[in-house]
């Protein structure tokens, strides 16, 4: 690979509309971006979605995008009619049970691989503690840390096993946040006792139990970093998740077009800082000026050594690691097919069980 390449592979862009553009294809032979995410605007229904990631996927010969999706379940669910409808995380965690989260997962991660999608960015390893949250609520499987990361595990291990990356979000911990990171940038005061007992624990089991990525939070903490947002941080990406808690696997940012990031820094600037404090993947999901700026300021800060080599090659190494391990060989998904794969009896059967478990539960 040459160096653009090789910036490209730390990027994952979102695409507009469902079908390849001429503009679309020009930033990708351009940029060579190493992954694509898919939201509601992108798919109109299994064979639509089938032939898309195929299309996308011709547009990288060398290595297979990452191609992911937020299909947590409830009300961030991005797959159109015809799939299964799970409900979220709250439910699974009123459910209670583990065999039926895994299960959740290994449907959800047959029908994403049916349609080519290899990256489910869920679980959601927020410990919803603050009931004015207004971002996670029912998204987080509860308050009690002990019922997150239990069943954060078997999400993790039912997405995994079936050929999906699972990502848990958003590191260090979301769920005691009384502001919307989309709209500004919320702080968490806790202290350092707090935030390893309560906010850290789901996180820290995940990561030694296999958890192939991790989404940062761009939210502000204090007692680890007075200054930065954590997706700024290499004090909470470096010298806490990869040093003091051992993390191996991807470090993926939220998506760096959000107030909380925006609003004190350029896209330019914001994608050189969360590169330089341990990210990844810089993850940009809509404007494609923005997105082609990100990706020329990171080439020009590698090539001039304003992003130091050894921190530019780990991270490229992990991605390519990442792709060697759950991408490779690469498959094309069958358009034909795909329709008979999703939505399933045996995959509404889970669902129903799901529901019904939480409505026992809550009796």
């Amino acid at each position: 690979m040459n160096l653009r390449e090789k910036v490209g592979q730390l990027f994952m862009l979102g695409v507009q509309g469902p079908e390849l553009t001429e503009d679309l294809r020009a930033l990708i032979k351009t940029y060579h971006p190493g992954g694509v995410i898919l939201f509601s605007r992108n798919l109109t229904d299994p064979e639509q979605a089938a032939r898309l990631t195929n299309a996308l996927q011709k547009l990288a010969p060398k290595m297979p995008m990452l191609v992911a999706i937020d299909q947590e379940g409830g009300r961030v669910a991005r797959l159109p009619k015809g799939f299964t409808v799970f409900p979220g995380q709250g439910t699974l965690g009123r459910a209670g049970t583990v065999s039926l989260a895994y299960s959740f997962a290994e449907a959800t991660a047959r029908e994403l691989r049916a349609i080519g999608v290899n990256m489910n960015l869920t679980p959601v390893l927020d410990v919803n503690t603050n009931p004015q949250n207004p971002v996670i609520g029912d998204r987080a499987f509860g308050s009690d840390p002990e019922l997150v990361e239990t069943l954060g595990l078997a999400v993790i291990a039912g997405l995994q096993d079936n050929g999906v990356l699972a990502c848990g979000k958003h590191f260090p911990g979301h769920g005691d946040t009384a502001a919307d990171s989309h709209k500004e940038l919320p702080t968490v005061s806790h202290g350092l006792d707090r935030l390893h007992e309560i906010e850290l624990r789901p996180f820290v089991h995940c990561f030694h139990n296999g958890l192939a990525a991790v989404m940062t939070a761009h939210v502000r903490y204090p007692a680890l970093d007075p200054e930065h947002p954590a997706t700024l941080s290499q004090a909470i990406l470096t010298d806490l998740l990869r040093t003091q808690l051992q993390f191996k696997g991807l470090v993926l940012t939220d998506d760096l077009e959000m107030r909380a990031i925006l609003d004190d820094h350029s896209i330019e600037a914001a994608a050189i800082r969360a590169l330089n404090a341990g990210a990844d993947i810089l993850l940009i999901c809509k404007d494609a000026d923005r997105q082609a700026a990100a990706m020329e300021a990171v080439y020009r800060a590698a090539k001039d050594g304003d992003v130091p080599a050894l921190r530019f090659e780990h991270a490229l190494l992990r991605v390519l690691e990442a792709k060697e391990r759950y991408l490779l060989p690469y498959t094309p998904a069958d358009p034909k097919h795909a329709a008979e794969l999703v939505g399933t009896k045996a995959h509404r059967e889970v669902a129903h069980a799901i529901r019904e478990a939480a409505e026992q539960a809550s009796v």
